[in-house]
């Protein structure tokens, strides 16, 4: 089941993981080993989160690759559901 509007991941890690401990763009990208641009993109929701990206937020963070990668999911697929009345696919059947 799909959750309503689900929020970017990137605002689930500034809430949840920076804010709490304090952590500034600047600190957080250094500890993930990423450029402070890269992790201002992904707080800002103008990036994804990607595997690799994932592993480094898991290792970083104690959770699982996974859990950051599913958020990442239903947050594209809810956006892509939008784009569902404009679609012209067609339905196939066997012959």
């Amino acid at each position: 089941m799909r959750m309503h509007n689900p929020r970017h991941p990137g605002e689930v890690l500034r809430e949840l993981c920076l804010a709490p401990l304090g952590l500034t763009v600047t600190a957080a990208a250094k500890a993930l080993e990423v450029s402070r641009k890269t992790l201002s993109n992904l707080l800002d929701g103008r990036a994804g989160i990607s595997p690799e990206m994932a592993l480094r937020l898991s290792i970083a963070f104690d959770t699982t690759p996974e859990s950051w990668l599913e958020q990442q999911l239903q947050h594209d697929l809810w956006r892509a559901e939008g784009l569902r009345g404009r679609l012209r696919v067609q339905r196939l059947t066997a012959a």
